[in-house]
C-alpha cells in the first residue's frame, strides 16, 4: 500500500512538474522580497505588511527607472542589430572564404565558397529554431501572463508569512524527524537566499563589464550586447558562450581580425573573472555547487520544462545538495558535516514554525 501510495504520489508530481516549477519561482521571488522586507522590520520597527508593500512598489520603481532609462537605446540597437543580421552573416562568410582559400587544406572544401549556401543554411536553422521555440510562446501570452502573475501572488503570500508555510510542511514530518526537518529547511531558505541576492548581483556586474569593456572596444550595439550579457547569466556557462560569440560573429564580419579576437578574449576575461572571483565572492561558500553537476541540471532541467527549466536548474540543484548534504550525509550515514549551513537547533525545533509575522 506504502507503495502504491510513493507511485501515485511520483505520478502526480510528474504531472503538475511545470506547476511545481512555477511555485518555486514564486518561493525564489519571496526570498528577495523577504529579504529587503526583514531588513525594513529590523531597521524600521515597522509592521511586517508595511515593510513588504515598500519593497514590492520599491523594487517596481527600480525596474520601471532602469526600464525607462535603459530600454529605448536597448530596443533601437537590437532593431538594428536584428535588421544587420543578414548582412552580417553574408559578410563572415565572404571573409571565412578569404580566409580558407589561404590554406591549401581547406581550399576545396565549402568554406572556401562564398557562395555554399552555409549562411542560408544557418538563416534557416534559425528561422526554424525561432517557430518552433519562440512562436509557440507568443502565441501562447495569455497564459504566459496569468502564470507570471500568479507566481506575483504567490510570492507575496510566501513574503507575507513564511512561517506558516513553513509550519505546513513540518506538520508532515514525523515528530520525531522534525529537529531535522526544521534544519534542512533553515539551510534550503539561507542557501536560496543567498543565490537570490548573489545572481542578481552577478548578473548587473556582468552586464555593466560587458557593456563597459565592448564600449571600449568599439563595437557596434554594446549596450545591447551588455544587457544580453547579463540576462544571459542566469543560465551558467551556456549564456556566457551566447553573449560571447554573437559580439564576435559582429566583429567578424567586418574583417577585422584583431578586434574580433580582442573581443573574444574580452568575454574569455570575464567569464574567467566571473567564475573564479566574481560569483564565489558573492554566492559564499554554501552556494558552491561543482560545475559537472551544474552543467547537467541545466541539461536535464531544459529537457523537461524548457524556458523554466534553465532559470530554475541551479537552485534546483542547490536545494537538492542541500538535502543530500543534510540527510543523507548528515542524518543517514553520520558523516561530520563541514560546510557552513544555517540551521536551526535541533533543540529548539519549534521556533520555526512559530516565527509567523504579524
Amino acid at each position: 500500500m506504502a507503495l502504491f501510495v510513493a507511485v501515485l504520489v511520483l505520478w502526480f508530481a510528474l504531472r503538475v512538474l511545470t506547476v511545481l516549477m512555477l511555485v518555486f519561482l514564486a518561493v525564489l521571488l519571496a526570498i528577495y522580497l523577504s529579504a529587503i522586507t526583514d531588513l525594513l522590520e529590523r531597521r524600521l520597527r515597522a509592521p511586517r505588511w508595511v515593510g513588504l508593500v515598500c519593497a514590492a512598489l520599491g523594487t517596481l520603481a527600480v525596474v520601471a527607472g532602469a526600464g525607462a532609462l535603459i530600454l529605448p537605446p536597448v530596443i533601437d540597437q537590437t532593431q538594428a542589430l536584428i535588421s544587420a543580421l543578414p548582412q552580417t552573416f553574408v559578410d563572415a562568410q565572404a571573409v571565412l572564404a578569404h580566409w580558407a582559400s589561404l590554406y591549401p587544406v581547406l581550399r576545396r572544401t565549402m568554406l572556401a565558397d562564398p557562395a555554399s549556401g552555409i549562411v542560408a543554411h544557418l538563416i534557416d536553422d534559425g528561422v526554424g529554431f525561432l517557430r518552433g521555440s519562440l512562436f509557440p510562446y507568443v502565441r501562447a501570452g495569455g497564459a504566459l501572463f496569468i502564470e507570471g502573475v500568479s507566481v506575483l501572488v504567490m510570492a507575496l503570500y510566501f513574503a507575507r508569512q513564511p512561517g506558516l508555510y513553513s509550519a505546513g510542511v513540518l506538520a508532515l514530518i514525523a515528530p520525531r524527524h522534525r529537529p531535522l526537518g526544521a534544519r534542512v529547511l533553515a539551510d534550503i531558505g539561507a542557501t536560496l537566499r543567498a543565490w537570490v541576492v548573489g545572481q542578481l548581483l552577478d548578473m548587473i556586474a556582468l552586464g555593466l563589464i560587458t557593456a563597459v569593456g565592448l564600449w571600449l572596444l568599439s563595437v557596434p550595439y554594446w549596450l545591447a550586447f551588455g544587457l544580453l550579457a547579463g540576462l544571459a547569466a542566469i543560465v551558467p556557462f551556456f549564456g556566457v558562450l551566447v553573449s560571447t560569440l554573437l559580439p564576435v560573429l559582429f566583429v567578424l564580419s567586418s574583417g577585422d581580425w584583431i578586434k574580433a579576437a580582442a573581443v573574444a578574449a574580452l568575454g574569455i576575461a570575464i567569464h574567467l573573472v566571473e567564475a573564479n572571483l566574481l560569483a564565489p565572492f558573492i554566492m559564499e561558500r554554501e552556494i558552491a555547487l561543482p560545475p559537472v553537476l551544474t552543467v547537467a541540471a541545466v541539461l536535464v532541467m531544459a529537457l523537461l520544462l524548457g524556458a523554466i527549466g534553465l532559470v530554475v536548474a541551479v537552485p534546483v540543484l542547490a536545494v537538492v545538495m542541500v538535502i543530500i548534504r543534510q540527510v543523507l550525509r548528515g542524518e543517514i550515514y553520520g558523516d561530520v558535516l563541514t560546510e557552513p549551513a544555517v540551521a536551526t537547533p535541533a533543540s529548539e525545533p519549534s521556533r520555526l514554525p512559530n516565527r509567523r509575522s504579524a
